[in-house]
């Protein structure tokens, strides 16, 4: 197998996403090794494949190396193109763990980028589309990147085990990003949501809704909860329902928090009125935390700071969650810029370029 010697090394399946993202921002040449080399069924995983798929569509050049086992993955990238793509997901992961991704390379395209995702638009692993296009968005509106092109559309809904749903997501292109200064979160204003369902009655949305509200009214008045009970071929192949909630503060921060059913024939089965009820709880858990981004888009914050003009840009979180800890320390290895930040119950965080 090829190497460079100034490619990185690495060894593990962990934060395969961000090694790669990472190294195609930063145009650094990867080598991840060991990957799940001691499990029975060794080797990149089928969503983890797919998602290399992708990259390869996106970029013009990569170059992508896997032995038999699917145990050492090579990567060099190639030039960010974007333009028109489609991409067949796998449902074993949802639409929002690639999305995730395009999130951090899509401002940096050579043309705008027109994507069509399919796969499942709502899991209980992955960041929703909901709630990727009611708060990952504002964010990125922040540095600049914004027109009429920007759109996230979900176009049919997909629930696993066999997902059958389908995205539109299209981004302009920006040479410079603008600095922030988010460090004071405000006040919760107001609460909005999505009580989804597909294949299954249209009363499990309004039932979702109505045990949510029992929750959320006892803090605060102006809430609206949303349904979209899907039909027909938007519905995907399965059944299932969920909710997702975003709390919008005086200053702008969006703070989101949602809940998805079992998926078909997995585990047991679901109540609505719980779904309702613990999504409201955990939503109010997100707002204790708090922060001006949620955990949901704690590392993308950090990796467009990184990435913008060399101004001193500020961001006030809550806890650091597990996925922007690890993606912290890879920013700083690749792309040469330094984290700084106070370990409290919430961290303030400065980024500056390394001497």
């Amino acid at each position: 197998m090829a190497t460079q010697a100034h490619s990185l090394s690495y060894a593990g399946c962990n934060f395969l996403r961000q090694r790669l993202v990472l190294s195609t921002l930063s145009g650094r040449p990867v080598k991840i090794r060991k990957i799940r080399a001691r499990d029975d069924n060794p080797g990149l995983r089928d969503f983890e494949a797919s998602f290399i798929r992708l990259l390869d569509k996106i970029t013009n050049g990569s170059r992508i190396e896997i032995n038999q086992t699917g145990t050492t993955l090579y990567y060099q990238p190639g030039l960010l193109y974007g333009g028109s793509v489609e991409h067949d997901c796998s449902v074993l992961r949802s639409i929002g763990y690639y999305l995730e991704s395009l999130l951090c390379l899509a401002p940096f395209m050579k043309h705008p980028l027109r994507i069509v995702l399919r796969g499942v638009t709502n899991d209980q692993t992955d960041p929703s589309v909901d709630v990727l296009k009611a708060t990952a968005l504002p964010l990125l509106k922040q540095f600049g990147i914004d027109g009429e092109s920007f759109e996230l559309k979900i176009v049919r809904r997909g629930m696993p085990p066999g997902g059958g749903g389908e995205v539109f997501f299209s981004c302009p292109v920006r040479k410079v990003l603008k600095p922030i200064q988010l460090t004071d979160p405000g006040k919760i204003k107001r609460i909005r949501g999505m009580a989804y369902s597909v294949r299954v009655s249209p009363q499990m949305a309004n039932r979702i809704v109505d045990s949510a509200r029992s929750i959320l009214n006892k803090f605060i008045p102006d809430i609206y909860i949303y349904t979209d009970h899907m039909k027909g071929v938007n519905s995907g192949k399965s059944p299932g329902f969920g909710l997702s909630l975003v709390a919008e503060t005086t200053n702008g921060t969006f703070l989101s928090a949602e809940l998805a059913s079992n998926p078909q024939g997995q585990g047991t089965a679901v109540l609505p009125e719980d779904v309702g009820r613990n999504c409201a709880r955990l939503l109010l858990e997100e707002i204790y935390r708090g922060g001006c981004v949620d955990s949901t888009n704690q590392s993308l914050a950090l990796l467009l700071m990184t990435l913008g003009q060399q101004d001193v840009s500020k961001v006030l979180l809550g806890p650091l969650s597990p996925y922007t800890c690890g993606k912290k320390d890879f920013l700083s290895k690749m792309i040469g810029y330094e984290l700084a930040g106070r370990m409290k119950k919430e961290a303030e965080f400065t980024v500056m370029p390394l001497d």
